[in-house]
């Protein structure tokens, strides 16, 4: 006979939002079950930020190296321990990963169970749940499975090698050449990455441009700066198939237009997918919409009281500091808050060198807003006209500014450039407060930074037209 086990709380997944919030539940006398069929840590600690980032300073330095006569200092012919880089790499994402468990394993009250988890219907006034070989209840459950690579439907991509973005993390010899198909963020982080590391590199992008969320002008810059370090990008292209390359391994993409773009390894970054086939969710009644995401309230609820989606399946961002951001709502709403995820204002940064960095509306928001009748301004500035920059020699970008011209706030903005993520978090603070570009111009700056020249970028703003 079946024993069915009893919390208060149960949490599938242990992305960047569940382990977090299943802590300061246990830590308020709660008992939690904790289900995660891989890693602690989701994707953020093993196969996206912690490994990527580490490898991104690997690129940087090797960046920098080559470039070093340009600052007076000689190094010789700069090489590259591709194996050295990966296994820095790996071990960093084992402390990471090892610190976790450490800390989740020694909370009392907090079950961690090793196992693909679903709902698996009601008892009553709770919620069943199977994980493995054991059958959890509880009146609360959290949702917070996250996403997986979505591999698009392109004629002879199934029947070929082809790496995603955990796949690429595992390789152990640099790729001659890099094919790369999408244009988002993950691509052109990991473009950029493989180039300086001594890879060939091709972009295709089936858009018009790469970056498709942001303004033009942003996403020309971003192309310049990676065709600058010698990656090719093809645009605008209908892909008509993929087929197996010259050498062992490798893939060609056919285009349209008649060209053939090969190499020696296939990367495919067209986006993600919600991780809720498998979920048991028709078990309780609760539906997914169009792309399999699981809406919610402002205060993350589901539609069916006592479950909660958060982090990357809910669709309100598919960012780690979004999905902790999720934990911290639902902790404090629990407790008797009333804080609404709707409050938010969006901020997110892409990590190529240097980031692109953005918070709140973009351009083609605040024209709408125009049409309206609202009156906006808009400041753009080069990041070649940044003191800070130039004496760098990181002058590749820009700085766009969105303000509200009646009640002075800053509506959004985006840094392209050196400290962009930095700078965008100082702004988006500005937001989050109320604070008014008369704020920002009248604070005392600290010099020679990037965020000094916001309020002589402030005082250029010209009126914003509708188109």
């Amino acid at each position: 006979m079946t024993v069915t086990e009893s919390f208060d709380t149960i949490v599938l997944g242990a992305g960047q939002a569940g382990p977090f919030l299943a802590a300061k539940l246990v830590g308020q006398g709660r008992r939690v079950a904790l289900i995660e069929s891989r890693e602690l840590g989701g994707t953020c600690v093993n196969r996206g930020c912690t490994p990527t980032k580490t490898l991104r300073k690997s690129a940087r330095v090797a960046y920098l190296a080559r470039r070093a006569a340009e600052f007076g200092v000689n190094v010789g012919k700069v090489e590259i321990d591709f194996g050295a880089a990966m296994r820095r790499m790996h071990q960093r994402v084992e402390q990471s990963r090892a610190g976790l468990q450490a800390w989740l394993g020694g909370l009392e009250g907090l079950d961690i169970v090793r196992a693909h988890g679903r709902l698996a219907g009601r008892d009553g006034e709770q919620f069943l749940v199977k994980a493995g070989e054991r059958t959890l209840r509880a009146p609360n459950v959290v949702l917070n499975t996250g996403t997986r690579p979505l591999i698009p439907p392109i004629p002879g991509l199934s029947g070929q090698p082809h790496l995603d973005n955990e796949s690429l993390l595992q390789l152990s010899e640099l790729p001659r050449k890099l094919v790369i198909i999408g244009g988002g963020y993950i691509s052109l982080e990991m473009a950029q990455i493989f180039r300086r590391l001594g890879s060939q590199v091709a972009i295709v992008e089936t858009g018009p441009r790469l970056t498709a969320r942001e303004d033009a002008d942003v996403s020309i810059a971003v192309a310049d700066m990676l065709r600058a370090e010698g990656i090719d990008i093809f645009t605008g292209q209908t892909i008509n198939a993929v087929r197996p390359g010259e050498t062992e391994g490798g893939a060609c993409v056919e285009l349209a237009d008649g060209r053939v773009i090969g190499g020696s390894h296939l990367l495919v970054a067209t986006g993600r997918a919600p991780n809720t086939d498998d979920l048991g969710l028709d078990t309780v009644g609760l539906a997914t919409n169009a792309r399999r995401y699981i809406a919610t309230n402002d205060r993350l609820e589901t539609a069916i009281p006592g479950i909660w989606a958060l982090g990357d399946i809910n669709q309100r961002g598919a960012f780690t500091h979004t999905s902790y951001h999720d934990h911290d709502i639902v902790a404090d709403n629990l407790a008797g808050a009333q804080r609404s995820a709707d409050a938010r204002t969006p901020i997110y940064a892409m990590f190529t060198d240097p980031p692109l960095a953005h918070v709140g509306l973009h351009e083609a928001d605040a024209k709408r807003l125009v049409a309206q009748g609202r009156r906006i301004s808009q400041a753009v500035h080069r990041m070649a006209d940044v003191s800070r920059a130039k004496e760098e020699s990181e002058t590749a970008g820009l700085i766009k500014l969105l303000i509200d011209e009646d009640s002075g706030q800053f509506l959004g903005a985006t840094v392209f450039g050196i400290e962009g993520d930095e700078v965008i978090q100082a702004l988006g603070l500005v937001m989050a407060s109320g604070g008014t570009w008369r704020t920002v111009r009248e604070a005392l700056p600290v010099h020679p930074t990037v965020t000094e020249f916001l309020p002589t970028i402030i005082e250029r703003r010209k009126p914003l037209a509708a188109h």
